[in-house]
């Protein structure tokens, strides 16, 4: 399991970015990959996992 900051997410929409903690690479994630709500600057966990368009953030976690 990864952590990070959640760099932007926009509810209305239900998408968003994670910046990695360890490695600064950004992962998009989808409100369907949340365990709980998050907001801009929130510290998570999460799990990666192949997409349509590269690595996404699954299972986000508030950390």
């Amino acid at each position: 399991m990864s952590t990070g900051t959640v760099k932007f997410y926009n509810r209305d929409k239900g998408y968003g970015f994670i910046q990695d903690a360890n490695s600064s690479e950004e992962y998009f994630v989808h409100n369907s990959g949340l365990v709980n709500q998050i907001n801009d600057g929130d510290k998570v966990s999460f799990d990666l996992q192949e997409g349509k368009k590269g690595l996404n953030a699954v299972n986000v976690k508030l950390a």
